[in-house]
């Protein structure tokens, strides 16, 4: 006959069996606070080939290697990076959907658009910093010259002849169009495409005869004599390009540059903020992801999320007087 079974052992059977069930939930929370414990989408609203393009998939390769969590980039082009913005915007806030947010589409966007679909600073997360570029002005390889004075004198003599493309409306490089037009009191045609790789294609075609780019898009084609280097938008001569001057050197107080900041949807727990925040720093503080970009004419911008933020703040203080200035009206 079995013996009976003592009071203390059926508590503390009753016990154990009440607590077990909760074993799994505690794990699987476990399991969900750590970021990333899957694969990360990262959105980016211009087409594949371009500057920010190529500076993405540096990054998110090095994110990959060091998470152990792959990165995916999903190019998502159209309306000077809106639309790859708002897919940013409207995904979960669950920190799984990330992407390029910076100066246009969360700033420039503002003076170029009437009716965003998102609200620039309170759809978004801002994680950290990515880059900081400048752009440049090259044209066709069989272009008549490529000395930036002798080209606003023929723009002055005969307005609306010639053509400059972007990667689109109301990104950094039409707005470098429209401050050279206001400027130098010239009328270049603005002829706007999908991203910057279909209008490099386009001028590589003779279709067009100047293009405002990124620096990383262009420079290759720069060093292999391809199109003809004009200026470039920052203050200053770059080390990559020493002999190609800066537009300031004719038009004083001309400065344009790019940059670039990881974003994601509003409201993403502070923890994988503070996470996806140093998985970016650590990525862009490594030596090969430097050298990359200084390959590329670009410099990596490391941040905190609320420096990234504070720097958008500035960029619409400064940007959007110049916008309206330069006589671009919200469309």
């Amino acid at each position: 006959m079995p013996a009976p079974i003592d009071r203390r052992q059926m508590l503390s059977f009753i016990g154990g069996a009440a607590a077990a069930p909760f074993v799994i939930p505690s794990a699987a929370r476990a399991q969900e606070a750590y970021w990333p414990a899957r694969s990360v989408r990262y959105v980016n609203g211009f087409p594949a080939g371009g500057a920010t393009d190529v500076l993405s998939r540096i990054l998110c390769q090095r994110l990959s290697e060091i998470s152990g969590q792959s990165f995916v980039v999903e190019n998502k082009g159209g309306a000077g990076g809106v639309l790859g913005a708002d897919a940013i915007a409207k995904s979960q806030s669950d920190g799984y959907t990330v992407g390029l947010g910076g100066i246009a589409s969360n700033v420039l966007a503002i003076g170029n658009y009437a009716k965003l679909p998102y609200d620039p600073v309170k759809d978004f997360t801002f994680i950290s910093g990515m880059w900081q570029l400048p752009n440049i002005l090259t044209a066709r390889k069989d272009f008549f010259s490529q000395d930036a004075r002798e080209l606003f004198a023929a723009f002055k003599k005969e307005p609306k002849k010639y053509t400059y493309a972007s990667a689109g409306f109301g990104t950094t490089l039409h707005l470098s169009g429209e401050m050279m037009n206001s400027m130098a009191g010239v009328e270049v045609m603005h002829v706007p495409y999908k991203g910057a790789g279909p209008a490099l294609n386009d001028l590589l075609g003779g279709r067009v005869d100047m293009l405002f780019d990124n620096l990383p898009g262009s420079l290759p084609s720069v060093k292999a004599g391809l199109i003809r280097p004009i200026a470039v938008t920052a203050r200053t001569r770059l080390p990559e390009l020493p002999d190609v001057p800066a537009m300031a050197e004719f038009l004083p107080g001309y400065e344009m540059t790019s940059w670039a900041c990881m974003v994601g949807p509003a409201g993403i727990r502070g923890d994988v903020i503070e996470r996806a925040n140093a998985l970016t720093v650590t990525a862009l503080k490594d030596d090969f992801v430097k050298k990359r970009y200084a390959d590329l004419g670009a410099t990596v911008w490391p941040t905190t999320p609320d420096e990234c933020r504070a720097y958008r703040d500035s960029e619409e203080k400064r940007l959007l007087p110049i916008i309206k200035a330069a006589g671009i009206k919200p469309e």
